[in-house]
């Protein structure tokens, strides 16, 4: 008879750094909460878990009455506890030294709070790049997971991914488990007998003389958070039924990846390349790549050859989000920079809670699109930029910045020049343009200038304007959300058009044309530039004033033109109900609709997320615009229209009189 197969159940908690209290509320209840009570009624069902940080933290202090079971299935050793780096960044693409700051972190916090240091690691998005070896290795991390795609990338097959390999970087070794898609895809979308028919046949195909592993090691959010899911998990019974069917099955074990790692030998050594799950490979790439490689990948399924050689149609790599995205990369570049900054502070100057910000400005779903990743939620970005502006307030405490200085930080062939006086902070690219791309106030520990482009997005092909729906699934269990189409909200053609340029701050156009500025000179204080249009000559100055920011401009010409400038303000109510217009005493609107006005020389921009407010001031009277800026995206959930920033325009026609536009930001206690 072949030995049982042993099945290495692990699950994955998270939830992005700065999500809202209400989705991680939901989440337990429907997810966290009847999954660890079911697994509680069953202690031969050993398995493991990974909670990411911030996560954990929040259960902790909210449900620690669930936590308690936890602490209790550690105790009695029926959980395994997996490690990773605290905050759950991509460890690839963060600062070696952060790599072992975050892997200690939570390997700590796992030690005090349960008992458990842990040996094994979850990779964020199982993204693999030898170059994370040696911080794994030394902090005591023996073994992490990746995907078998990875396995077979290296030219490894199917029937070699039974166990586990050994892998080197620097001196330093790590063994690697290969996590079985089929039992992505099955768990726990097939029905029960189905899925315990699969792990049996596992059984049958082993080798008597070694440990044969069934790897399973996925997000916990499918067993409760997913569509449809609770109602199967839980309400259906799918998860208690397959914890009794696998109990019963003499052809079936438990097993910790702990013991099996002690009890079994490695497979051999192996070099993976860099990569991440399959459709992570297809999401970090540019459109017309993506539906190239869409339509390969179509091509080798109706060929039938797609299962047996997909490893050798590749994608992208992670990485590649920073090339795609100009929004994801800047903000990365950010982080680097305040990384580089505090690791060069005297040791004795360094504190907790600079290390605590710098670490949650890497959480990574802020950084990155797909069916899920978070770019496209404002909420999840402006809790890495509030971490990232408290950390500089901090560093500039300690270590003071100059008042003005010029750097290309995104690495994209163009300076930027930094505006500071320690209360607020404008950055403008040198380039023509000359618009504002961040804006900074430190009291508010906001970025004005957060906001999201819209570009063509390679699913926009699979959208049909003015339509709702859903896919029908025709086969046995539920649908993964992989292959579902719905609608949370009507999308039109104009919807998913792509900007001309990127979103900022006073990008000006003279009769509807761009205006092509010149850079001309630097203060402390300000910045200015020139252009030489075909009626106008065009002067434009940048200036930080205490809490207020100033755009000037003087025009010199006979003809008179109309001038044009647009300002995009990332305003956190978005289009909810915290967010409104102040003009004139009255609430004319929220920031979800549009308004015009005539003759406008102050409006205010009041908001209760961010508790604070813009005043917008015009030395003349201007025509006056504001409309929401939305792009459209794709979750599990279906596409949806979410709202960016609010995009002012002001018009007036040229004069030779200069024309002042102050943006003046305030704390709430001002109002009050």
């Amino acid at each position: 008879m072949s030995k049982p197969v042993s099945l290495l159940f692990g699950v994955h908690a998270h939830q992005p750094v700065g999500n809202f209290p209400e989705v991680l509320i939901d989440a337990h209840l429907r997810c966290y909460k009847p999954f660890l009570q079911v697994l509680y009624r069953y202690p031969e069902f050993h398995f493991s878990v990974h909670f990411s940080g911030w996560l954990l933290d929040f259960l902790i202090k909210h449900y620690p009455e669930d936590m308690a079971l936890l602490q209790e299935m550690v105790a009695r050793k029926q959980v395994e506890l997996f490690g990773a780096g605290d905050t759950e960044p991509v460890l690839a693409v963060i600062p070696s030294c952060d790599r072992l700051g975050q892997i200690e972190a939570l390997s700590k916090k796992l030690a005090e709070k349960f008992g458990q240091r842990p040996q094994g690691a979850w990779l964020t998005e199982r993204v693999w790049e030898s170059t994370v070896i040696p911080a794994l290795a030394d902090c005591g991390i023996r073994y992490v997971i990746v995907d078998d795609y990875h396995f077979l990338c290296a030219g490894k097959t199917h029937a070699e991914l039974n166990g586990y390999f050994t892998t080197e970087e620097d001196a330093h070794t790590l063994d690697l488990f290969p996590i079985s898609e089929m039992l992505r895809y099955k768990f726990p979308f097939s029905p029960v007998d189905e899925t315990i028919t699969y792990l049996e046949m596992l059984a049958d195909s082993g080798q008597n003389d070694a440990g044969n592993a069934a790897i399973y090691f996925d997000d916990i959010e499918k067993f409760g958070i997913w569509p449809e899911t609770y109602q199967w998990v839980y309400e259906k019974g799918w998860l208690e039924k397959f914890i009794q069917k696998v109990l019963a099955s003499p052809k079936i074990s438990t097993q910790h990846y702990r013991d099996f790692h002690a009890a079994e030998k490695t497979r051999g050594i192996v070099y993976l390349p860099t990569t991440s799950y399959i459709e992570m490979n297809e999401w970090t790439l540019p459109v017309e790549s993506a539906n190239a490689y869409a339509d390969l990948i179509k091509q080798a399924q109706s060929s039938g050859w797609y299962e047996h050689k997909k490893a050798f149609l590749r994608g992208g790599i992670w990485k590649n989000f920073f090339s795609r995205y100009p929004e994801s990369n800047w903000m990365h570049k950010r982080m680097l920079g305040l990384s580089e900054r505090l690791a060069r502070l005297p040791v004795n100057q360094q504190t907790k809670e600079m290390q605590e910000k710098l670490y949650q400005s890497q959480a990574n779903d802020a950084y990155w699109h797909g069916m899920f990743g978070g770019l496209y939620l404002p909420h999840l970005r402006r809790a890495v930029y509030r971490n990232i502006v408290e950390l500089e307030a901090m560093l500039d405490t300690c270590n003071p910045r100059s008042a003005y200085f010029t750097e290309d930080m995104d690495f994209d062939g163009v300076k930027e020049v930094f505006l500071q006086n320690g209360i607020i902070q404008a950055v403008l690219k040198l380039d023509s343009i000359a618009s504002i791309c961040e804006l900074d106030a430190y009291l508010l520990k906001h970025n004005f200038g957060d906001t999201l482009r819209r570009q063509v997005e390679s699913y926009y092909k699979k959208i049909q304007p003015g339509k709702q729906g859903s896919f029908n699934h025709e086969v046995s269990g539920i649908a993964s959300a992989h292959d579902r189409i719905n609608y949370k909200h009507v999308i039109n053609a104009a919807d998913i058009e792509a900007d001309d340029y990127p979103q900022g701050m006073f990008i000006d156009r003279l009769d509807d044309v761009y205006i092509n500025y010149q850079y001309e000179s630097l203060t402390n204080k300000s910045i200015s530039f020139q252009a030489e249009e075909t009626s106008q000559h065009i002067n434009k100055k940048i200036e930080l004033e205490h809490n207020r920011l100033k755009a000037s401009y003087c025009f010199t010409g006979k003809k008179k033109n109309v001038f044009r400038t647009e300002i995009s303000l990332a305003m956190p109510s978005c289009d909810g109900m915290g967010g409104r217009y102040i003009y004139q005493g009255k609430i004319p609107g929220g920031f979800g609709q549009s308004l015009k006005l005539t003759k406008m020389t102050e409006i205010t921009l009041d908001d209760d997320t961010l508790k604070g407010n813009i005043v917008l001031k015009t030395s003349s009277p201007v025509l006056f615009y504001a409309q929401p800026h939305f792009t459209v995206s794709q979750s599990e959930s279906g596409f949806e229209k979410i709202m960016q920033a609010v995009k002012l325009i002001l018009e007036w026609p040229t004069t030779d009189q200069e024309l002042v536009i102050t943006l003046e930001i305030n704390t709430r206690d001002v109002l009050e």
